[in-house]
């Protein structure tokens, strides 16, 4: 329904031409723009209502178990079952960072959530074979649980926001909520974070329209193709603005490896389009400070040329 609406506002009331540059971008932008602010407002009131429901420690109790590597694997475990984009997975992280939950493990949940779903899994599966379909799926969990076990090692806490930690709860008792409250409570909290970051997500959707609809599928075979050397870096810069989630990207992905890309840089690719995205980091950027937010990128990107440079050479 919103592609629909999106399709009539461009191409039948501004008139502009399906196929062209222009007409793609704003598309693009439009569709985006409204799916993501949709699914941010349903999934940041679902969030508020289940932590008005549940306290907070019983999800630090989940996830911030005495030994990391256990904490950071259900994380990531747990952000396989939680397929949302990388926009939408933001509020989540914030709810856990909130809870209590140790900053590493909440990175895991961060990455995977985005990179790692099941509707890519099958559609991988079908497109290409279940060994690339378990070889996307085990990188996916290693580079999240890896990313987070790090992060949680440098202990940078103190580059997360002043506000997020103002906004913690803690261990005092906590009061039983009537629906209505639940409802009240979950309406105002929405509506408080929406206003925080709404600027972001137009910035960042933005961008990538434009990379959307002005850079062609056949640059990246150009210049991230098999005899490039430089190729899986190249791929990942490449893919970080092409705001997707990981079922919309296959697709491209199909085409590229089509056109004669190494598998192993598609996959860096696709990572970095599901795990990188410009709109998360507009986002994460009104929540992390400048240090952390370098980090995070700066790590999950390394581990990703890693694993793309990798399966080049055992693909």
């Amino acid at each position: 329904m919103l592609k629909g609406f999106a399709d009539y506002l461009v191409f039948t009331l501004v008139g502009l031409v399906p196929g062209s540059r222009s007409g793609e971008a704003l598309d693009f932008f439009i569709y985006d723009t409204l799916k993501i602010f949709l699914l941010l407002t349903t999934i940041i009131f679902v969030v508020a209502i289940i932590r008005s429901s549940f306290p907070p420690e019983r999800t630090k109790q989940i996830l911030s178990h005495k030994k990391e590597y256990v904490g950071n694997l259900l994380a990531a475990l747990l952000g396989i079952v939680t397929p949302f984009c990388s926009c939408s997975a933001v509020p989540l992280f914030i709810g856990f960072v909130e809870s209590g939950v140790p900053l590493g493990v909440t990175f895991s949940f961060l990455i995977s959530s985005p990179m790692v779903n099941e509707v890519a899994l099958i559609m991988l599966w079908g497109l290409f074979g279940w060994k690339i379909a378990l070889i996307y799926i085990g990188t996916g969990l290693l580079v999240a649980i890896i990313a987070g076990i790090i992060i949680g090692r440098l202990k940078m806490e103190k580059y997360v926001q002043d506000y997020v930690w103002a906004m913690q709860v803690g261990s005092s008792e906590i009061k039983v909520m009537s629906l209505r409250e639940k409802m009240n409570y979950a309406r105002e909290y929405t509506i408080g974070l929406l206003k925080k970051i709404w600027p972001y997500v137009v910035v960042g959707v933005g961008i990538g329209a434009f990379i959307h609809g002005y850079v062609p599928e056949d640059f990246l075979a150009k210049w991230a193709g098999r005899d490039n050397p430089f190729a899986v870096p190249i791929a990942v810069a490449l893919g970080v603005p092409l705001y997707s989630n990981a079922a919309g990207v296959i697709p491209i992905v199909q085409a590229l490896t089509a056109k004669g890309m190494a598998m192993g840089t598609v996959l860096a690719f696709m990572m970095a389009v599901t795990a990188l995205s410009l709109p998360e980091a507009v986002i994460l950027s009104n929540v992390l400070k400048k240090p952390l937010l370098a980090t995070f990128f700066g790590i999950v990107a390394t581990a990703i040329i890693i694993v793309g440079y990798l399966f080049n050479a055992i693909l």
